[in-house]
This record gives C-alpha cells, structure tokens and sequence, in this order.
C-alpha cells in the first residue's frame, strides 16, 4: 500500500514537472516569436521591394528660394509646419496649396515657407521601438533640405507627397528616396553626400522646437506672422481646413494691415 501511494506521488511530482516545463517552453516560444515579429516589423521596410516610385510634372513657383516661395517682403509670412508621411499635408498640398498660391503669393501678399514638425507621425512609433534611429519622417524632410541646395526643394517636396504611400510603411526608405530623388531630377552624387551625411538633421530638429514653441499641436500647422504699427502679431491655423477658412484669416490679416495708416 505504501509503495502504491509512493509511486502515486511521484507520478504526480512528473506530471508537474512536465507541465511546468511545457509552461516554460511555451513561454520561451512566445518571447522568441514576439521578439522575430518585432524584427521582421522593423528590417522588413528596408528588404522589401520598393513601390514604384512616380515622377511628376515641374510646377512654376513664384521667386522659389530653397523652401520658402514669393515675395520676402510680403506684408504677411505664412509657415507651414508639415509632415511628408501626413495623409492631411498632402490633402492641403493637393487642393489649397495651389489656390493660396494662386491668389496670395503669386499677388504678392504671403510670403510662403514649408518647414518640417521633424519627426511628427514617426515619433511615438520610434519611442515603441526603443529606437533613437533617423525615422521616416526626418529623412523625407532631410531629402526635402538636402534638394534645397540644388533649387530644387519645391520640385523634392512635391515628389515627396507623390509617392507618399502611408504613415510609417516604407514610403520613405534611403532606397526609396534616393529613387525619388533621381526622378526629380537631382544630381544624384550632390544629393547622395548631402543625404548620407545627415546635412540638415539640427536643421529639422529646430523645426521641430519652433513648431512646438509656436504652439503647432499637429499636421498640418500654420503660423501667420504680420506687422501692424510696429507691432509683429501672429496667429495659428490648424489643420488642412478649406482654402475659405485660409481666405478669411488672411482677408482679416491684409484688412488689419491696411488701417495702421488710417
């Protein structure tokens, strides 16, 4: 009898033993699986095939001077802190750029200046990662700058938005811009030296602290910076809102202006 409850109890010890360490090798699997999800999530942008890239047709900027276009004198500065992965950025590049344009820089009346919010749609991404590796985001905005050097920044920025193929999905790979960039045109061994140097990163970062210091809270964002009397006043408008909500401010901006002689 007593060697019957003995061999009970060892047989349950085994079968305890066993169960923790399926426990233990099915824990292992998951953190081992997990950890090549994590990889796979991160290298798999880079050795895919790259989408097609697109080449677009040159648009005629009005007296384009590195990222800014139209008159420096302009009596109202418009900066737009914006994203080259941001789906509303390329919604306001597409329809209420070339109206603002149209009816403002080339009148004369905004000077206009794209400046990038650095690393907005990738940061909380590289965060998850752990990660203070360059994102996508920056190194769109470094293409942008690094094309800038030769008078291409416009031509750059408007490819960007061309190929933009989603937020944080391997629109904007060294590959892939590289490939962009040769399609607008650039001289690809000034480019490559620019790019691969990281030229401009202080220069996207302050971008990045201006627009936070401005009070830019997201993408699109524009700071509106006018002089009445001696006084330099600004304002915010955010988001990419109908060219009439654009069209009332700066109608208001120009009126505002236009008494401080009165």
């Amino acid at each position: 009898m007593r060697t019957e409850k003995k061999s009970r109890r060892q047989e349950r010890r085994q079968q305890i033993v066993q169960k923790e360490r399926r426990n233990r090798l099915f824990t292992i699997g998951l953190i081992t699986l997990g950890a090549a999800i994590l990889v796979f999530a991160v290298i798999w942008p880079q050795l895919r095939p790259a989408a097609e890239v697109v080449a677009v047709d040159p648009v005629a900027y009005t007296s384009a001077d590195d990222n800014a276009i139209g008159d420096p004198n302009a009596p109202i500065r418009m900066e737009e802190f914006g994203d080259f992965q941001c789906p509303f950025c390329e919604r306001f590049h597409e329809e209420t750029e070339p109206l603002l344009r149209q009816y403002y820089v080339d009148t004369g009346k905004v000077h206009f200046v794209f400046r990038s919010m650095g690393n907005f749609v990738s940061d909380n991404l590289a965060k998850s990662r752990g990660t203070t590796a360059r994102t996508e985001s920056q190194d769109s905005a470094l293409a942008a700058y690094c094309a800038g050097d030769q008078d291409k920044f416009w031509d750059m920025h408007t490819h960007l938005f061309a190929n933009a193929l989603g937020e944080d999905v391997g629109s904007f790979t060294d590959k892939r811009i590289k490939s962009i960039a040769e399609a607008a045109g650039l001289d690809m061994a000034a480019f490559n030296s620019c790019y691969d140097s990281g030229k401009y990163l202080d220069r996207i970062q302050q971008d990045f602290e201006d627009g936070q210091a401005a009070g830019i809270n997201g993408t699109p964002g524009f700071l509106v910076t006018y002089t009445v009397n001696g006084e330099t006043k600004s304002k915010l408008i955010e988001g990419a809102v109908p060219f009439a909500n654009f069209q009332q401010e700066l109608e208001a901006v120009l009126n505002e202006i236009g008494t401080q002689s009165e």
